[in-house]
């Protein structure tokens, strides 16, 4: 018989997969093909071909199983490249294949919103409401020629330099997005840097669609509209839809409304200085009215028309800062019966919170505010009866009332809305209440304040004499306040406001800057905390005069943290905003206040207590009363008119600034009676405006009204700081002649330069007739000596 013939190795039918050699690690061939390190192999071969010998790193055995493979040097080189590879590969369609064909879909699914569409969305009505939430009024948006949508060709190139100078250099030659400006906004916000990335095209975007959410969905779908604007669009039409829509201050949306609001001219009209302003303006609208930052915006574009050549060197150099005409001027874009001072502080208050008029009109937000409507019109009414029968044209009043358990404005006047220009010209009115003045005498309660927080006590006794001399210079009482007596006590020197122990007591004791922070800590927003009031740093600020001058509604805010037992609550008009679905913004009704004078909140009320104590006793004495049933405080103030050796001689006994200050438990509130400035105003009977005559009399009646049907309200006791007043005997003081009593305070005093231990007569000299030294203005810190009375 023929043997069968055996086949060769290599054409052995292959094993079935259940086989154990290829769940082993033995296979027919000597390699298992599912194996990664095959791939090495044949690497390791194709080096070979290269030159290197692959038999010179073969793998070693491993002692405990000859099985596994130990890799040689080469071969983990190999594998660990060929997995950089693939990882390379991976993020290359990760992050360029992906997000290309991304874009490609979203570039045909997005559509670029027209500019007629945006003017729609920026045209909702702005809703305000009184606290109670009855309608208050509305803001409506700019409309008819205020509003008018310039076309491609009627921009002027001015205008669209200087606008590309402040926004974007590259306008011109950019596809709708920058991608230098983009890795530049991302290294910005890597170090804690400034500026953006957006180009003009995507800022358009943005306000056409009003998402400002910082979230990659929206900036991606900002890309791909902006690039498809620019494949649609010219440049021309481009930047004429972006100045037609853009948002600059106060409430003009539009070049157009913009070159009128700050100019009163049409934007064909513009200059390069002109377009600069208003271009530099783009980035921060809110703070139009920021002199300052206007002015550094200004200077920045101008430098850059030059740099880009738009603009040529020597006109930039003759170039000087356009001034705006004054915002009270530009006329309002609604009408009807709400305020417009209180509109204006509701809407710069938004602002400064980062809702601008353009957003608020673009969601037709729903503003709830902190005035009460019967209060606001307890406060007019007050107002009216106060200046009934004056007939000195020059006196001017404002009233502002905070509620101390939240810190809402309940009640603000700050004069009429309109008024007539040297042209006879209807213009809006200034507000007066937002308007700083010299406090006066009434600033003294932050002197107490600041003495207090010392440990110092309302017992402590000065030298009240009148005429005492500080480094060769005099201060005077006057008045029943005249002389208070060698010794008398700072509760006596706050009820007859002796104007020589204060004085004293901040020179010598307190120093200036401690009550210039208990000012501040009680409330008084000053310029650097984005209000209005002024501190100067000299000794005037002891009497409320030279350089420091506040506001009616920083004096509102100040005494109501006294009211309030020491917790201050940040002064506001709104207390809610909510979006035209009803969705809540922010709700401050609730109160968030904090202890003023110190971390410790016991210590806070017992000092701001101590204050109240004190001004208690001004209310009598001025012939003031407290609302029936009710527990009052307060203190009048009065700024000196700057007599002139031109003035009639009767001059010299005028005012130009008075105050009333007072609360209850349950409300604070500030009258302020004066000028524009410095002027001799006179009362209905020609004489001389104080404190407590008219001032006095509008608070006096604000509070009755307002208190009358509430229940009765007494101030908390507290335990006396320091050496109390009630311990030490009473002085009596001594009255000067009538002849020799003037009958008001000014209060600014010369600045000292060293200070020292106060000369002084060892008795107090009583002068037979006033002497009048020259006196300096108000808001001056020169020589101004104080010699009349304000209680």
């Amino acid at each position: 018989m023929v043997r069968p013939v055996e086949p060769e190795p290599y054409e052995r039918e292959p094993d079935l997969i259940t086989h154990h050699a290829h769940n082993g690690t033995e296979h027919p061939y000597g390699y298992d093909p599912y194996d990664d390190r095959y791939d090495d192999r044949h690497d390791d071969v194709a080096f070979a071909a290269e030159g290197d010998d692959q038999y010179d790193d073969e793998p070693a055995e491993d002692e405990e199983d000859d099985k596994k493979k130990v890799l040689t040097p080469k071969q983990r080189k190999k594998r660990r490249w060929k997995i950089i590879r693939r990882v390379l590969y991976a993020m290359f369609g990760l992050f360029v294949v992906v997000p290309a064909i991304a874009f490609v879909i979203t570039y045909f699914l997005v559509d670029v919103p027209s500019q007629e569409s945006v003017a729609s969305l920026q045209s909702q009505p702005i809703t305000l409401m009184y606290a109670d939430g009855s309608p208050m009024g509305k803001i409506a948006p700019a409309s008819g020629g205020s509003r008018y949508l310039l076309q491609p060709g009627e921009v002027p190139e001015a205008v669209k330099h200087a606008v590309y100078a402040a926004e974007d250099s590259s306008f011109e030659t950019n596809s709708g997005f920058d991608i230098g400006g983009i890795l530049r906004a991302v290294y910005n916000n890597v170090t804690g840097g400034q500026g953006g990335g957006s180009t003009i095209s995507q800022q358009y975007i943005k306000k056409a669609t009003a998402n400002e959410a910082p979230t990659l969905t929206r900036k991606w779908t900002e890309l791909a509209k902006s690039f498809k604007m620019n494949n649609q669009m010219s440049k021309e039409e481009i930047i004429t839809a972006y100045l037609n829509t853009i948002y600059f201050g106060r409430g003009a949306n539009g070049i157009e409304a913009a070159s009128q609001a700050y100019f009163k001219k049409p934007a064909k009209e513009l200059s390069a200085s002109e377009a600069s302003l208003l271009a530099g303006l783009i980035q921060g609208p809110s703070r139009s009215e920021n002199e300052a930052y206007a002015t550094k915006r200004w200077t920045f574009v101008m430098d850059q028309m030059v740099a880009n050549n738009w603009l040529p060197p020597a006109e930039r150099a003759a170039a000087t800062f356009p001034k705006p005409i004054p915002k009270a001027q530009a006329k309002a874009d609604d009408a009807g019966t709400l305020s417009l001072h209180i509109r204006n502080r509701v809407i710069d208050e938004l602002e400064a919170r980062g809702y601008d008029q353009d957003r608020l009109h673009q969601g037709g937000f729903k503003i709830t505010t902190t005035i009460d409507p019967k209060a606001q019109k307890m406060a007019e009414e007050s107002v009216a009866e106060g200046m009934k029968g004056q007939t000195d044209e020059n006196i001017l009043n404002a009233l502002v009332a905070v509620d101390p358990k939240s810190g809402g404005v309940v009640a603000y006047w700050g004069g009429p809305d309109w008024t007539k220009n040297e042209q006879g010209q209807d213009v809006q009115g200034l507000d007066w209440a937002n308007i700083p003045h010299n406090p006066g005498s009434s600033f003294k309660a932050f002197d107490l304040a600041a003495f207090l927080k010392m440990g110092k006590g309302l017992g402590e006794t000065f030298d009240g004499s009148n005429n005492r001399k500080f480094d060769g210079r005099t201060v005077r009482n006057a008045g029943e306040s005249s002389s208070c007596g060698t010794d008398c006590t700072v509760s006596r020197a706050t009820e007859i406001s002796a104007n020589t122990v204060f004085y004293d007591m901040v020179r010598n004791v307190t120093k200036v800057d401690p009550v210039a922070d208990a000012a501040r800590e009680a409330g008084v927003m000053t310029v650097d905390k984005g209000g209005k009031a002024k501190l100067s740093p000299d000794i005037n600020i002891a009497l409320g005069g030279g350089g420091t001058v506040t506001t009616a509604e920083d004096m509102a805010a100040g005494f109501a943290t006294f009211a309030g037992e020491g917790v201050r609550q940040k002064q506001h008009f709104v207390s809610k905003l909510t979006n035209a679905q009803d969705e809540v913004e922010f709700d401050e009704s609730a109160p968030q206040g904090s202890p003023a004078f110190s971390d410790d909140a016991d210590k806070s009320k017992q000092i701001a207590g101590n204050v109240t104590d004190a001004l208690e006793k001004v209310i009598p004495y001025s012939k003031l009363k407290c609302p029936t049933g009710h527990e009052c405080a307060g203190k009048t103030g009065t700024q000196q008119y700057d007599f002139k050796d031109s003035d009639p001689a009767s001059y010299r006994d005028r005012n130009a600034q008075s105050w009333m200050v007072g609360y209850t438990p349950s409300i604070s509130t500030a009258v302020w009676v004066g000028g524009d400035g410095n002027k001799p105003l006179h009362d209905k009977g020609g004489k001389p405006i104080y404190g407590k005559t008219i001032a006095g009399p509008i608070w006096e009646d604000f509070m009755s009204r307002y208190m009358t049907g509430k229940p009765s309200e007494k101030f908390g006791k507290v335990k006396a700081i320091g050496k109390d007043a009630r311990s030490v005997p009473s002085t009596t003081a001594q009255r000067p002649p009538p002849s020799s009593a003037p009958p008001e305070t000014p209060t600014s005093i010369p600045t000292p330069t060293t200070p020292t231990t106060p000369t002084e007569p060892t008795e107090p000299t009583k002068p037979t007739k006033p002497t009048w030294p020259t006196r300096p203005g108000p808001g001056t810190s020169d020589p101004l000596f104080p010699n009349r009375e304000d209680p």
